[in-house]
């Protein structure tokens, strides 16, 4: 092991200790200690930590600012020991952060995105990510939540998963549709045929019997999603789907929609309802519901 990963170790073991969850350094900071080992670098550079932060080169400056912040820390540390490391400043990459405009995908984008996973080479890989996209889409998880979920999260007898300390550091129960669980049982089977003697605990795995790395989805979803011949977007934008189609189907059967709200804020593991209507994007769909029921009552001229 390179000193720089040892160092990197002892950090992360540090912060935990301090009581930080430190989720996104987990698998970020590796990755920068790989980057400064690819290009021989003993030592912290503010060029090498500003050019690792600024991936992907499309990626926005406020996630460019976060992968900084990162660095910045782990190089604090590591220039009270060494003085040859360099600290990157606060503000050299400005956050401007700006609300991402969500796709949603419609339920004929979300088959053709299943089906090209189905179409990948290797069987468990295959498996693998049809099933974990078709639990974001069928539930609004968080793609973090499913791929922190373990083998024992999954309860069958109550038909529902365990999500355990997610945002906030809450917990919540999912119910499950029975498709759902069917599909989930199904990925279980293969998964345990595959790895008789499980290599992690975790629900989703690897080739290698790991647990998922969040970057990896992210690619493999944009790859799928070129494949599928659909539009690109991230993961997360199942959960923006997810909400937006449920308000619908509320609105089309003529329910009270205010009322069930909360059971919407709940289910995707929000604080409160005002969380919730961040990811009711004003589709074309729902400026439509909008008009008629404003021209029911009369607030728009005819």
């Amino acid at each position: 092991m390179s000193r720089l990963r040892d160092a990197a170790d002892r950090y992360l073991e540090t912060r935990r200790a301090l009581g930080f969850k430190f989720q996104r350094p987990a698998w970020l900071l590796p990755d920068f200690v790989r980057y400064l080992e690819a290009h021989r670098a003993a030592f912290i550079t503010l060029r090498l930590a500003l050019n690792w932060a600024q991936q992907p080169p499309d990626g926005h400056s406020a996630w460019w600012a976060e992968r900084l912040s990162i660095v910045r820390g782990f190089a604090r540390q590591l220039q009270a020991e060494d003085p040859r490391h360099q600290v990157p400043p606060v503000g050299l990459i400005p956050r401007r952060v700006r609300r991402a405009v969500p796709v949603l995908f419609d339920a004929r984008e979300i088959s053709a995105l299943l089906l090209a996973a189905r179409r990948l080479k290797a069987p468990l890989r295959a498996a693998t990510y049809e099933t974990l996209f078709g639990l974001l889409a069928a539930t609004g998880m968080r793609i973090g939540e499913a791929i922190r979920l373990d083998r024992d999260d999954l309860d069958g007898k109550s038909q529902l998963l365990v999500v355990r300390r997610s945002k906030f550091d809450k917990s919540r129960e999912v119910v499950l549709h029975p498709s759902v669980l069917a599909a989930l049982r199904r990925y279980t089977k293969l998964r345990d045929d595959c790895w008789p003697h499980p290599r992690s605990p975790a629900f989703f795995v690897s080739l290698s019997g790991t647990r998922l790395i969040y970057n990896n989805a992210h690619r493999t979803f944009r790859t799928l999603g070129r494949a599928a011949g659909i539009r690109s977007g991230r993961p997360h934008d199942l959960r923006h789907s997810f909400a937006v189609a449920t308000l619908l189907r509320w609105y089309r059967k003529g329910v009270d929609v205010d009322a069930r709200m909360p059971r919407l804020s709940t289910y995707l593991g929000h604080a409160a309802p005002e969380s919730t209507y961040w990811y009711l994007t004003a589709v074309p769909q729902l400026m439509a519901i909008a008009r008629r029921r404003l021209e029911r009552a009369g607030g728009l001229a005819s």
